[in-house]
């Protein structure tokens, strides 16, 4: 069997930034895990990245997981990083009230779109968010912008409906739109034009992440070289989910009417199904929270003809 890597995969430049960002908090004097004395701790607020093995990885450096609904009441003499994805910024004030010390490992790109939307919100505007509701990106600009005056969205329908009950509270206030910044492309085009319907002027902000775009791209062009397609990576990583959509709408795109190709997503090599074996060609992507040796990994489980197949 051949194997075919996407030119561009796995880690982006935020989380790769994030992760070095644990690393060196773990490796400040003191720092220590997670345990009964005193000492200073180190803390993720919510999962760092959406990658489970990077994350376990973590958890042997001593990095454990705090969740944003249960904090201690004291977190003195601790670090507690902020997740590439984000927070909202009353959450950080909660870290510091408590004692923490914070360490902001937010996405730069991230954080670009939570600015604008805190300043869109102090122009008053009427602001969009397109993606998924509860992600945890989406779920920290909330808390930059009035939620009287912003709604996400999820889909063009969602997004002219939710369009229509905000403009029967305010008509005359401007109006952009801001994005998930793994949304897709296509994905942010459609719920632009459902939100034009209602108001024309639509401010649509450029936010969709350079590294989501490079991926998905790669993951196209690889798409019409390959049998089949593997990809590497978390089930929650919101990135990586819509790498199997792609891959999956591509194939069938490609493949008409016929039998389409087939593109799965796996967090390790054992999930690898006996199908992919049998495919001449077969293709590696990797979601932007996929860490390489994961991928390497896969590459040489694929290369490993299993014995039941000639």
């Amino acid at each position: 069997m051949e194997v075919r890597r996407a030119k561009v995969l796995g880690f982006c430049m935020g989380v790769r930034r994030a992760v070095d960002m644990a690393a060196e908090a773990v490796a400040l004097p003191g720092a220590k895990a997670p345990s009964a004395d005193t000492g200073s701790r180190v803390y993720t607020l919510g999962p760092l990245i959406h990658n489970p093995q990077a994350l376990e990885s973590l958890k042997g450096l001593g990095v454990e997981i705090l969740k944003e609904d249960n904090l201690p009441s004291c977190l003195d003499n601790s670090t507690v990083i902020i997740r590439a994805h984000g927070v909202a910024p009353q959450i950080e004030a909660d870290l510091v009230r408590r004692g923490a010390h914070v360490v902001d490992a937010t996405c730069p790109r991230v954080k670009a779109s939570q600015m604008k939307a805190k300043a869109l919100a102090s122009q008053g505007y009427r602001i969009f968010l397109a993606g998924e509701k509860n992600h945890a990106e989406i779920i920290g600009m909330q808390g930059y912008v009035a939620s009287e005056l912003c709604a996400v969205v999820g889909d063009q329908d969602e997004a002219e409906r939710a369009a229509k009950e905000l403009c029967e509270k305010n008509k005359n206030i401007k109006t952009a739109l801001i994005g998930q910044t793994t949304i897709t492309p296509e994905e942010y085009l459609a719920i632009g034009e459902g939100i034009k319907k209602i108001f024309p002027d639509l401010e649509i902000i450029n936010s969709i992440c350079g590294a989501t775009r490079d991926r998905q791209e790669a993951l196209r062009d690889l798409c019409t070289k390959v049998d089949g397609m593997i990809i590497a990576g978390g089930k929650r990583s919101a990135n990586t989910r819509r790498l199997l959509d792609i891959a999956r709408a591509e194939f069938a795109r490609l493949d008409g009417s016929g039998v389409a190709r087939k593109a799965w997503l796996v967090e390790t090599p054992d999930e690898i199904p006996s199908e992919a074996f049998a495919y001449s060609v077969i293709g590696l992507a990797a979601g932007a929270s996929t860490p390489d040796s994961i991928i390497d990994a896969m590459e040489a489980a694929l290369r490993i003809q299993p014995p039941f197949l000639p």
